[in-house]
């Protein structure tokens, strides 16, 4: 018996597992950096329409986006993943108006409740809390 008749099928099994990991990887790789493009896109909008703005935490949580007070017309436009994951939600009272705001999980943890706070609003969305007086 040669080497072929007695390895053959373990090589070619070993080859196509190699050859399943290696178009993982580079599938991988291909998605990553479309998502880090989107990323980028999307921050350097949130950076072109940040506004500095003070606001009175009255309230943090993580919910569905579903169960916030936010327009159904913003709600459309998040996508799906969004929709089934808790996200940090804070309730804060910007002037007279009281509104559901989103904001990153860093954002989320250094906002005090029932506090006034200089922030950096895009929308509905809390950019960056600013240190220092009003």
């Amino acid at each position: 018996m040669g080497f072929w008749e007695q390895y053959g099928q373990g090589i070619i099994g070993i080859i196509i597992i190699l050859a399943v990991i290696a178009a993982a990887l580079i599938g991988y790789r291909i998605l990553k950096s479309r998502l880090q493009k989107k990323m980028d896109d999307q921050q350097h909008l949130v950076n072109q329409h940040k506004v500095p703005t003070s606001i009175l935490v009255l309230e943090k949580r993580k919910d569905k986006i579903t169960n916030a007070n936010i327009p159904k017309s913003v709600i459309e436009h998040i996508p799906k993943v969004y929709k089934i994951k808790k996200v940090p939600i804070v309730k804060a009272k910007i002037g007279h108006q009281v509104i559901d705001l989103l904001c990153d999980e860093d954002v989320f943890d250094k906002l005090p409740v029932r506090k006034t706070v200089r922030v950096d609003l895009a929308g509905i969305f809390i950019a960056a809390v600013k240190q220092g007086k009003k």
